[in-house]
């Protein structure tokens, strides 16, 4: 299985370890600092936990959204093999009277990318929310047939 699919090439790491840099040596200002978007994206990946299953025939991603509608969840598909998983957690309004005395469950931006392997089908994609988990199932194109060695015809000369 592809480690792409694992979600190792995770710009999180790399958004990380430049901050580390940019404290360890605040003197030097000519490093690429990340833009607030991109460290806001880092974020939301890392709290965004996800399952991978390979299947003969599929994979499966397997992300918790306890307490989300589907309406609240997107699953998209960028440059043909880029698959996202994102959406947004709404704090609940407080009611008159009652008031947060903590407050710990996350609330905001998810997602997840994650570069689907060379023989995923991705025109066979489809994405179920039941009971607070997210499971998407992208199957597998079918391995292609072995080519059968091309026959010469020997002429007597």
């Amino acid at each position: 299985m592809d480690m792409r699919l694992m979600g190792l090439e995770n710009p999180l790491f790399h958004t990380l370890h430049q901050m580390m840099d940019l404290h360890a040596d605040d003197s030097d200002k000519s490093k690429n600092v990340p833009s607030r978007n991109y460290v806001r994206d880092a974020k939301a990946m890392a709290a965004t936990p996800a399952d991978i299953k390979e299947h003969k025939n599929s994979y499966v991603f397997i992300v918790d959204m306890p307490g989300l509608k589907s309406s609240d969840i997107k699953v998209q598909l960028e440059d043909d093999n880029v698959l996202i998983i994102s959406g947004e957690r709404k704090r609940e309004e407080e009611k008159e009277g009652a008031k947060y005395v903590i407050m710990e469950r996350r609330v905001g931006r998810f997602m997840r990318k994650f570069v689907l392997p060379e023989n995923a089908n991705t025109n066979a994609i489809s994405a179920v929310c039941q009971d607070g988990v997210l499971t998407v199932t992208v199957e597998k194109l079918p391995p292609p047939e072995p080519k059968k060695p091309k026959t010469v015809e020997v002429k007597v000369a």
